[in-house]
């Protein structure tokens, strides 16, 4: 906790988890990126934002706008902050169904409140 003038600011640990997919990717029909973001909220994650890229590159090749066949299967990032522990019960689930479909980062962050 440190103390400041105008009020208290807590700074706890916390993780921040990050995947990496494709756009087209897909689990039980939809795609991937969706169907982790309704894992995370069936999990009390408390937020999560997915990031589209314009281009990017990987074991499975270049992704990038295809404007001659007017297609696309785009870099998507799925990024949340949570307490280790809520992640940490995630991950083998995270790991299962991604595959090697994509990768998963999990890097130390604070959570800083008032």
């Amino acid at each position: 906790i440190i103390v400041k003038s105008g009020g208290v600011m807590k700074i706890m640990n916390a993780k921040m988890l990050r995947i990496y997919l494709k756009e087209t990717d897909k689990h039980e029909g939809m795609p991937l990126y969706r169907y982790i973001l309704k894992k995370f909220k069936e999990n009390e994650i408390a937020g999560a934002t997915v990031l589209r890229g314009f281009c990017g590159y990987g074991v499975r090749g270049i992704s990038e706008i295809d404007v001659v066949r007017l297609s696309m299967d785009l870099p998507v990032i799925i990024e949340c902050i949570e307490y280790e522990e809520k992640l940490v019960k995630l991950l083998p689930e995270l790991t299962e169904i991604i595959g090697e479909n994509g990768i998963i980062s999990l890097i130390d962050a604070s959570i800083i409140k008032k």
